[in-house]
This record gives C-alpha cells, structure tokens and sequence, in this order.
C-alpha cells in the first residue's frame, strides 16, 4: 500500500529547536501544512548541504504556510551538538527531531534496518495530516529545496483547487489543466 494519502502515524519525540528541547508529536502537524525531512546521520557530508539549503528556504515556506521537521535516528542531544559546532546547521530554524529508537523512520518506511539510519525521505504533509509527496533517495543522492517548494505550491494549489492538476514543471502563475474528455490526447 502507498504512503500517498494515509495518516502520519501517531509518534513522540524530542526535537532540538531554537535553543531547546521541545517534545513533538504527529499533533502538532495539523492544522498546517508540514514537511517531514529525513536524512542519514548528523556530522556527515551531504546531509549538511541539503539540511542548510532547507535552511535558506525555511522563510519562504514558514510564508506558504509550513512546518519543516527534519529527522534523523541521532538523539536530540546529537542534533544540539551539531548545531552549536557547524555554521551551516547552526542557521536551522525548524525542529530537529531525534528519533533514536527509529519509530518514526519505520512509520515513513525509510529506515535501513541494518545500519539503523535513515533513507533521505522527504514527506508533505497537508494540514489534515496525510502526505500528500513523498520522495525517496539513496544516500549519496542529495536533494533540493527549490524543487520541494514547487512540489509544496502544487500540492497547496490543487488543495485549494480540486477540479485542476499540475503539469510537469509547473509553477505557481503558470496555467494548470482541468482533466476532461477534451484533453485525452491533445496535449
């Protein structure tokens, strides 16, 4: 069965955030637009790239509405650590959540039980608590923010306009297509 469209199961955690530990759970995604960020390991190589690039969209995304939660199986304290010694993790704004038992990675079906690390997954999640996008990559494979912006628009824009979809590459302004009879073939 497909992650797409089922219910973030329920989980608590701690997450490291702006300065402390605050206890997180699937409760605080509704209501609002949420993406749950998965990434190997802290002190590594390519998660910091991509968990900084988050980092420079972060405003953009807090203005359309999100949360960003990353996710890794280092504890709390490993993500505060991280934090206050790496310039590129210490501009992070969004909660670090550690997920040490590995709970929440399993939930998202991107854990690597061998290595009891965690794929690089990223999830959206709308404000009724279903993921909407869900992206896997292999570890050497690094992501870009820019895309999961577009990715979050479409989503936001085909919720507030059910009749249309988002072709490839769209982006907000650009023209949708309302699926019908008419199109099948014409494009």
């Amino acid at each position: 069965m497909s992650i797409i469209n089922s219910k973030v199961a329920p989980f608590k955690a701690t997450a490291y955030h702006n300065g402390e530990f605050v206890d997180v759970s699937e409760q605080d995604m509704l209501g609002k637009w949420s993406i749950v960020f998965f990434y190997p390991a802290d002190f590594t190589f390519v998660c910091p790239t991509e968990l900084g690039d988050l980092a420079d969209h972060y405003a953009q995304l807090k203005e359309m509405g999100v949360e960003v939660y990353s996710v890794s199986t280092d504890t709390h304290f490993t993500h505060k650590a991280w934090h206050d010694t790496s310039d590129t993790i210490g501009k992070i704004e969004y909660p670090m959540i550690g997920d040490p038992t590995g709970a929440i990675t399993r939930n998202f079906d991107v854990m690597i039980e061998e290595d009891g690390l965690a794929l690089r997954g990223t999830f959206v999640i709308n404000p009724e608590g279903e993921v909407k996008v869900a992206e896997i990559h292999d570890l050497g494979i690094g992501r870009s923010a820019v895309e999961l912006v577009r990715k979050v628009q479409a989503a936001q824009h085909i919720a507030a306009n059910p009749d249309e979809v988002c072709p490839a590459a769209w982006t907000p302004g650009e023209e949708t297509l309302a699926p019908s009879l008419d199109l099948v073939g014409k494009i």
